[in-house]
């Protein structure tokens, strides 16, 4: 049900930039009848760009600048501003670039993000404190006892600074985009 209610949500946001409508595309507003066939075409999109938008707890997968896919998403423990040193548990904003990969992780599945990039480290020098670093995308903890843990993670922020999605999401998003894809981490 989630599954369905996420490819609607994603349809919905797609279908203004699709038809070339003036309307925003977060905008939400009724499925049409042609569900099915945009849903085909959303499905085989390449993604070229990941865009997170903080401030909306969404990360969308992107193809030619139009969304084709969206997940809800949690954040650090300090989701507000830019990460600027080790330990602030914020969640970094930038561009940046998935860059390798752990399917071996402590979380299900893992894609790294290149934080901190060049001017991370010059912002955390002159501070004088170390940037932090090991930020991914990711699922749940492999460590949780049952549906009750879940469910709390889905509606909270919970990381140290990571993006977390849902296990289901995650696969998605790992079969998704190639190591080398730009990621684009907004307020």
């Amino acid at each position: 049900m989630l599954k369905r209610a996420v490819r609607v949500w994603t349809l919905c946001l797609a279908l203004p930039a699709l038809a070339g409508a003036g309307e925003s595309l977060v905008q939400r507003h009724e499925a049409t009848a042609g569900e099915p066939a945009q849903l085909a075409m959303l499905d085989q999109a390449p993604v070229d760009l990941v865009r997170v938008v903080k401030h909306e707890r969404i990360l969308y997968l992107m193809s030619g600048g139009v969304p084709v896919r969206a997940y809800a998403i949690a954040l650090g423990d300090q989701p507000e501003g830019h990460k600027l040193q080790e330990g602030d548990e914020r969640t970094p904003e930038g561009r940046y670039i998935i860059d390798w990969r752990n399917p071996n992780s402590q979380f299900y599945r893992s894609l790294h993000i290149s934080y901190p990039n060049e001017d991370d480290r010059a912002r955390a020098g002159a501070l004088g404190v170390d940037p932090g670093g090991m930020i991914m995308i990711h699922g749940w903890p492999n460590s949780l006892g049952g549906e009750e843990d879940i469910a709390r993670l889905l509606y909270t922020d919970w990381t140290n600074g990571c993006i977390a999605l849902t296990n289901t999401a995650m696969k998605e998003v790992w079969e998704r985009v190639p190591d080398g894809t730009p990621i684009e981490i907004l307020p």
